[in-house]
């Protein structure tokens, strides 16, 4: 049993990578199904927060990569539209870091990020306060099952 829950925490940090990024699953669904085969709990958390901090961070990386002009060549949106956006990222961006484990728009706010040039380190430690906390909630509730639905 060891060895699966080995390769089930691999599993967490691999499935929790990829679904911060443009993966469309749940994180969570990974968490709560290692529990309920018998994880340890703060094992799971530090794992499926790693994982998905990272994610995000790469998705910040793409985002710094990015350059105007791609944006306004391939995207057709125009520098007076991405300068009010990026006013507003920069006015934000300690919310939006925060934010980036909400589905969907979360992967949109960590390439935001990056491309708006947002500091990486403050970035990096919100995104994954963020994560912990998400990951937080849904161990809590885990700890509420009664039984762990044995």
């Amino acid at each position: 049993m060891d060895f699966l829950l080995e390769w089930g925490y691999l599993g967490l940090f691999v499935g929790s990578f990829l679904a911060s990024t443009v993966i469309p699953f749940s994180s969570e669904f990974l968490l709560i199904a290692l529990l309920l085969a018998g994880g340890d709990p703060w094992i799971c958390f530090a794992v499926a927060t790693a994982g998905n901090g990272l994610g995000s961070l790469t998705c910040y990386g793409l985002g710094y990569m990015g350059k105007w002009e791609w944006i306004e060549k391939w995207l057709r949106v125009k520098r007076e539209k991405l300068e009010k956006q990026q006013q507003v990222i920069l006015k934000w961006s300690s919310l939006v870091a925060l934010l980036c484990w909400v589905p969907v728009v979360g992967d949109v706010f960590a390439v935001g990020l990056g491309f708006y040039k947002v500091p990486f380190w403050k970035t990096a430690v919100l995104m994954y306060i963020g994560k912990a906390l998400r990951f937080l909630f849904w161990i809590g509730i885990w700890f509420l099952l009664p039984e762990k639905l044995l």
